[in-house]
């Protein structure tokens, strides 16, 4: 390797952190900026690796003359320091795309709108189960390019989102799976549905015949984006579709209760009832899940034990407390209208809804029904809630909060017996919190001093 050749990584959170650590072994002379302050314990790392660095500031000449640039994918494209780059013509990647230039591990990735975080850590949990050699990163656990640094895993289960997969150009997925399309971080998108579209397919960009690629067909975006694509080619990668409608000589659907995995020569299958995660949004989670463990040649027992135990991730549909008959269920990883829709569809009592924060573009239309059908009340929690009030405030009542401790206040007066008290914000959380386990924390913390 040409020890002159300059890497700059810009962020130092995790991402970047674990990119300079690889960059710096592979022999590159590695300079890390970031435009905010750096987190203590990352600035502890980078001292320790004798990696140069800078905090709450970009200097454009320790930057420009850089070989190749790292970029977190927090960093929108929109940025001074990025279009300076880009006028430059230096390429810009993402952590992901630099990692795997320097593993052979296979790359097990999962991307879609909603989803994902459950879908990823179960396949985890199961490849852990099945004794397999296994890392967990992207956009969940810990940095990819960190692990690659200082590891030797023979898979790699990788939550992709579509940040990450924009900076990502020669990668490749042994496996694709894509859950869902549905519009989210518009505002990134030039407020362009089809640029976010194109984002979450990069998933299955130089994938082959060798490659398998699992969906959820039932989605009308990704069916119409696979005929685009023509996929049925020679080279293309094999189809694994999942539904609860539909059923295939290969892939995952749901007959008579019972979910049912085929693939080329094997059946695996078990009753629906069976899945230790409820819900429809979760049988579609699991089949996925099974279908990845099935198509790896991971033992049927250790599937099916995996799906009976699997506790699901902290922020999603979390059941907290009940107090006074009233159920607290904790889903600050909502960032979506789409996630929301799959939380309120799924309550079976009256709800005192909590939801709000940073729009993102948001069409609310598809949460009318539910709204009008379950939704009591409607606690807004944000610094500004405009269009949520204007979106429901003829359907249900409607409080208007900053916080909070103020939020739970209005759900433990106006709750119910046998109501459930729902956060499900559909928004980011960047206004009042520092991100949504900022958020889910506070809730948690919060319906315990109720």
């Amino acid at each position: 390797m040409n020890t002159k050749q300059k890497i700059v990584i810009l962020g130092a959170g995790e991402s970047g952190v674990g990119s300079a650590i690889l960059a710096q072994k592979k022999g590159f002379d590695v300079f890390v900026s970031d435009n905010g302050a750096i987190k203590e314990k990352y600035k502890e790392v980078l001292t320790k690796y004798k990696i140069a660095w800078e905090e709450n500031g970009h200097t454009v000449s320790l930057i420009e003359n850089a070989h190749e640039v790292i970029k977190s994918p927090g960093i929108a494209d929109k940025v001074e320091i990025i279009k300076l780059l880009k006028e430059k013509n230096i390429s810009i990647i993402s952590e992901i795309e630099f990692a795997a230039r320097y593993t052979n591990a296979k790359k097990i990735c999962i991307t879609g709108s909603n989803g994902k975080t459950t879908t990823t850590s179960l396949i985890y949990e199961m490849f852990k189960n099945a004794g397999l050699n296994v890392g967990l990163g992207g956009n969940i656990g810990k940095s990819f390019a960190w692990q690659v640094a200082e590891n030797e895993y023979d898979y790699y289960v990788l939550e992709l989102s579509s940040f990450q997969l924009d900076g990502m150009y020669n990668f490749k997925a042994d496996v694709a799976i894509l859950m869902n399309i549905t519009p989210d971080h518009l505002d990134r998108y030039q407020y362009n549905f089809q640029n976010y579209i194109d984002s979450k397919m990069r998933v299955i960009q130089n994938m082959d015949k060798n490659g398998i690629f699992i969906f959820w067909n039932e989605d009308p975006v990704i069916i119409e984006e696979i005929k685009k694509r023509n996929l049925s080619g020679n080279d293309s990668p094999q189809l694994l579709p999942f539904s609860d409608e539909t059923t295939f000589e290969n892939g995952a659907f749901v007959k008579d209760e019972n979910m049912i995995i085929k693939y080329l020569n094997t059946e695996f299958n078990m009753l629906k009832n069976d899945l230790a995660l409820k819900g429809r949004h979760n049988a579609y989670n699991s089949m996925a899940a099974a279908a990845t463990g099935l198509s790896q040649g991971i033992n049927k027992k250790i599937i099916r034990e995996s799906m009976e135990r699997f506790e699901g991730v902290p922020h999603r549909l979390e059941e907290v407390l009940k107090i006074r008959d009233v159920l607290y269920i904790n889903d600050s990883k909502s960032t979506n209208v789409n996630s929301a829709w799959y939380a309120l569809e799924s309550m079976k009592t009256p709800v005192v809804w909590i939801a709000g924060g940073v729009d993102k573009g948001n069409d609310y239309s598809m949460l009318h029904e539910l709204v009008k059908q379950k939704v009591k009340l409607l606690i807004c929690m944000g610094v500004d809630n405009t269009k949520l009030n204007q979106e429901f405030g003829e359907m249900t009542e409607i409080i208007n909060v900053r916080s909070m401790e103020k939020a739970l206040a209005a759900a433990y007066y106006y709750a119910e017996k046998g109501d459930t008290v729902l956060l499900s914000p559909a928004c980011a959380s960047f206004d009042l919190f520092e991100n949504y386990e900022d958020r889910g924390n506070k809730f948690r913390e919060g319906v315990k001093k109720l």
